[in-house]
């Protein structure tokens, strides 16, 4: 196994702004590399280059082997895209829109129609395939666009947010197809908003901010970064806030926060659920009531506050 997507020095400007300021990445053959960022910290801009939709002014890349800026067209016939916003026309049907990339690919007219027809059915489509798109669902609309990436079943595949927009029931479906596809073996760069999806499927995670990678890890190195655990504390009487600081400080390994609207005291610590228990039995023995107590890992979305100073756009919205 080796890299299937590598960018070494990527920059591309816009005028004065700079989309990307020498960015390096790899993605290895058979994975998943989640790319994260703030609006306008360059995610699709990367994508873009990547499958050649764009020009770098410096740096180079290549997927599956071959140069980006040399061969074009053949990094085309090795690669598949799912753009943020569904590429399919509503004029025709489901098996119409696939049937025609088909085409496109030179498939054959023979093979063309065998490929639509397996993707309608891979993709809970069938009942849906000979109506047209206007009456698809934005759902059906994201499953018939990532079908269509996958008509010439390429060995590397390039997602640009394409759960955005979906109810959760259609988010969960779509990331069991994408599962599916790379326990086949595909290569995938996914980029997303929401730090869920991430976690649950990449290996790799990039975080990139105004066109640079600044921190790259698993989900789980990632979440070492910001700090350990947390134990948080909800208590019965806001008159027990004080006494309950003083407690907690005893145990903490920095400052205890408290939260006085919510009655909430978050307290950094170390030791698991040894050190839980611990502090529950020193409130019960200062006769402190406890409404509600858990011990709490740092988050991906503490990863995203800590590194780039923002939140996500799930989160802001």
């Amino acid at each position: 196994m080796g890299a299937q997507v590598r960018a070494r020095g990527l920059v591309k400007r816009y005028g004065d702004v700079v989309a990307l300021d020498g960015l390096d990445l790899e993605v290895e053959e058979g994975t998943v590399l989640g790319l994260l960022g703030p609006n306008g910290a360059g995610k699709t801009t990367v994508v873009r280059v990547l499958t050649t939709l764009l020009e770098p002014d410096e740096g180079s890349a290549e997927v599956a082997g071959v140069d980006v800026l040399a061969d074009p067209a053949a990094v085309r016939r090795q690669i598949g895209l799912s753009g943020q916003y569904a590429a399919v026309d509503e004029y025709l049907t489901g098996f119409e829109n696939l049937d025609m990339i088909g085409r496109l690919y030179r498939l054959g007219r023979t093979r063309s129609r065998e490929r639509a027809r397996e993707l309608l059915e891979r993709f809970d489509l069938v009942e849906a395939g000979d109506r047209p798109l206007k009456g698809y669902s934005g759902g059906m609309r994201r499953r018939l666009d990532l079908a269509g990436a996958l008509v010439a079943q390429p060995p590397v595949l390039f997602l640009d947010e394409p759960t955005t927009g979906l109810d959760p029931r259609s988010r969960s479906e779509m990331w069991d197809v994408i599962r599916e596809l790379v326990r086949g073996g595909t290569t995938l760069l996914l980029t997303t908003q929401y730090l869920e999806e991430a976690d649950l499927l990449a290996d790799e995670i990039v975080v990139i901010d105004h066109g640079q990678a600044i921190a790259q890890g698993t989900a789980d190195a990632l979440k070492s970064q910001v700090g350990g655990e947390r134990v948080e504390v909800v208590v019965d009487a806001a008159a027990d806030l004080e006494q309950a600081r003083s407690v907690l400080s005893g145990l903490a390994t920095g400052e205890v926060v408290v939260d006085a609207h919510t009655r909430r005291l978050t307290a950094p610590v170390a030791g698991g659920g040894k050190v839980l228990v611990d502090a529950l039995g020193r409130l019960d023995a200062a006769g402190i009531g406890v409404l509600d107590v858990a011990l709490r890992r740092p988050t991906l979305d503490d990863v995203f506050l800590a590194l780039t100073g923002r939140v996500t756009e799930e989160a802001a919205a």
